[in-house]
């Protein structure tokens, strides 16, 4: 009987593993025929820049940032679009002299870092911009400033030149020359208070160079915050993103390193997107959550004040984090939360396959009083026209403002981008030759666009910014009076 036992324990041994090993081969070999199916590796998915600004320069000046700059721009065209002048040109191919996407076609570069001083100026503001764009989303916010303010936009390490610097990329690399940019303006302004506006990555930048001042002891560069689409927290997947990462490395698989290859034909933002970007991300994430467990309630309470802007539906970042990990945490009187709602007309709601408010209704019960939290929403089912709730008090405010024809919601990118945009609104220039990304998707057989059809169909201006820069506007004038704003 022992005997039967053990032959049959051995048999099963065996079909388990070679059950085991034919699964793993089958595995691997879906992965290569997977990696396979991936475009090639193009000329901007393998160059590494030598110029490119490092945590290991932190003890440069922000002077010293933008010399370096302009040595990265000449490596730049130099080894990349010194390379492509001999090829066919790519009419919609950013890294290609005088294709629809050079960024050569507009009157400033605006993958560059850029600083306005302003002798005149009340304070200074520092624009930061997110993961795998650059400048050019926080350039209205500049415009808006610039008559009043001493504005700094900031590239960060990384960005506005060739999607492959982002699988090298560290976010101390980050966090180091945001510092950099923080301490060059608060020594420009001197007693004048900066404003930090931060947007998605560069939000959680800003976040976490005022929680690293507090967990310090020093003096804060920044008097307050403004956040938008702000990356508190990623999806689940991104956890994943160190191990395929570090799995390609091992095996010498170049693609895996890449989420996304995609056509470049944005001149200010990559169309590819590295594995390790999302990693950098998240691990600036666990940054500031461990810096926050060490803070104690009163440093907690003496961080500067922070307004915040979000989409309830946004699929690049966990809007519910910004609940559970910002103002839960660090929530206090002074700081204000503006939500913008989907679009409620008949038609449009009816479309969406949940109801993405109820995953915060929880949230918005128990806020009570600690902070100031407004819903942007339709007036009424039915209507395109919308208003401001303030969910504390009740108070209701219309706004001259509507949802777009066929818009059922903002998305995480739209929210800086005003609808006179010239490259991400709804209307054409015709005087202009560069490309056109924020009007109607281009209709015809699935499949067959070089630009993915979900980019396409994606939201890409703000049809409520009027309204944004009067709330920045509002509460930036209670920072300048010092005062709590209202």
């Amino acid at each position: 009987m022992r005997r039967k036992v053990i032959g049959v324990s051995k048999h099963l041994g065996l079909a388990v593993f070679y059950g085991s090993l034919g699964t793993v081969v089958a595995a691997l070999a879906l992965g290569v025929f997977w990696l396979n199916s991936k475009p090639d590796l193009s000329l901007w998915h393998t160059t590494i820049l030598k110029q490119e600004y490092r945590a290991a320069d932190a003890d440069e000046s922000f002077n010293d940032y933008l010399l370096r700059e302009e040595r990265l721009f000449d490596e730049l065209e130099r080894r990349v679009y010194g390379r492509t002048d001999g090829m066919p040109l790519e009419p919609f191919n950013r890294y290609y002299h005088n294709s629809l996407s050079d960024p050569a076609l507009w009157p400033r570069n605006w993958n560059r870092s850029f600083e306005w001083p302003n002798p005149d100026a009340d304070f200074g503001v520092l624009l930061i911009h997110g993961m795998s764009d650059s400048p050019y989303y926080m350039a209205p916010l500049a415009r808006h400033f610039a008559d009043r303010a001493h504005v700094v936009g900031l590239r960060l390490p990384g960005h506005g030149t060739v999607p492959s610097m982002l699988t090298t990329l560290e976010w101390q690399d980050l966090a180091a020359a945001t510092a950099t940019a923080a301490r060059h303006l608060k020594a420009q302004m001197g007693d004048r208070p900066v404003l930090l506006v931060g947007f998605s990555t560069g939000a959680a930048l800003g976040l976490h160079h005022a929680l690293s001042q507090q967990l310090a002891g020093e003096a804060p560069d920044i008097a307050a915050m403004a956040f938008l689409s702000p990356a508190m927290g990623l999806r689940p997947i991104a956890q994943g993103a160190w191990w395929q990462n570090r799995v390609g490395y091992w095996l010498g698989l170049e693609k895996l390193a890449w989420e996304s290859l995609a056509l470049e034909y944005h001149p200010f933002k990559y169309g590819s997107f590295a594995v390790n970007a999302g990693d950098v991300v998240y691990q600036l994430i666990l940054a500031n959550g461990a810096i926050i467990d060490q803070l104690t309630p009163q440093q907690r309470q003496s961080l500067p004040a922070i307004l915040t802007f979000n989409s309830v539906i946004d699929e690049t970042v966990d809007t519910q984090a910004i609940f559970e990990s910002l103002y839960l945490s660090l929530g206090k009187p002074g700081d204000e939360l503006v939500l913008f709602d989907i679009n409620r007309t008949w038609l449009d709601y009816r479309l969406l396959t949940q109801d993405p408010i109820e995953d915060y209704q929880l949230f918005l019960s128990a806020n009570e009083s600690r902070y100031r939290t407004t819903i942007v929403e339709n007036r009424q089912s039915g209507e395109a026209g919308v208003q401001a709730r303030e969910v504390q008090t009740g108070e209701i405010t219309p706004l001259p403002l509507s949802w777009p024809l066929d818009v059922h919601s903002l998305s995480h990118v739209a929210l800086t981008i005003p609808e006179a945009d010239p490259l991400l609104g709804p209307h054409r220039d015709p005087e202009r030759r560069h490309i056109h990304l924020g009007g109607q998707a281009v209709r015809g057989e699935r499949g067959m666009l070089a630009i993915p059809s979900d980019e396409l169909l994606r939201q890409k201006w703000n049809p409520f910014y009027p309204y944004l820069l009067e709330r920045i506007d509002e509460w930036t004038a209670g920072i300048l009076s010092n005062r709590e704003p209202k």
